[in-house]
């Protein structure tokens, strides 16, 4: 009987797993991504694993520093407060524009999202979770019309991502869905000034709950960590 042969992981399954292992905090903030240990841990080119990194590099998980090589990305304190700073004075008139402007379509679309949330929450897939958790934000946005404010907490939302994913825990997670969830029924009864409060409220809550502290230590060895 011939046995199969397993074709080789392509640019996106690699891109995919290395996420995987940053978010299972398998690789630390600061972590080296070193191409030749990549490679042999998949088997396939170092072209192919510099696709992966580009990927990973869009998706601001890691930082690319010429010269230097790949490093997972490690945001601080200091960036995270300026991130959030900026989406609070954003999302605050972007939730009076979303009490205004929201249709009931827009109300089954997020409640449909915020389904897939606590799904998401139960299921304990972190990097599904928090991809949901920021794009709540994005169809608030979306809702109101505005390509401009849309464009810019798309990038916001992306660098707030790699902020929660390292220092978010999962119950802070699940008290940002519950925060959701408020700011929709809110935003649903018509009280503006509730469902402003309620997002401003909620943002800070998610910065003040972030853990800087550095429990893992990075450096470790690649091929053990992506193996594990």
């Amino acid at each position: 009987m011939t046995q199969e042969v397993q074709p080789d992981p392509s640019a996106d399954d690699i891109a995919k797993e290395v996420a995987a292992a940053i978010v299972a905090h398998k690789l630390p903030p600061g972590t080296r991504l070193r191409e030749e240990a990549l490679a042999r841990v998949y088997k396939v080119s170092r072209t192919k694993i510099r696709a992966a990194l580009l990927m990973l590099s869009k998706d601001k998980l890691i930082n690319i520093v010429p010269d230097k090589g790949a490093f997972v990305s490690k945001p601080d304190a200091n960036e995270a407060r300026e991130v959030y700073t900026v989406r609070r004075i954003l999302e605050a008139a972007l939730a009076k524009e979303f009490v205004a402007r929201a249709t009931h379509a827009d109300y089954r679309r997020i409640d449909a999202h915020l389904a897939d949330e606590r799904r998401a929450l139960e299921s304990g897939d972190v990097q599904t979770r928090n991809h949901l958790l920021g794009h709540f934000h994005i169809l608030l946005a979306e809702a109101v019309g505005n390509s401009v404010l849309t464009g810019m907490l798309r990038e916001l939302s992306a660098r707030s991502a790699v902020i929660t994913v390292l220092y978010q825990s999962s119950h802070d997670a699940s008290c940002s869905s519950q925060e959701h969830h408020a700011f929709i029924e809110a935003a649903r009864a018509g009280d503006t000034d509730r469902a402003c409060a309620l997002m401003d409220e909620h943002l800070e809550h998610v910065q003040t709950a972030l853990n800087f502290t550095d429990d893992a230590q990075a450096g470790g060895d690649l091929v053990t960590a992506l193996l594990s």
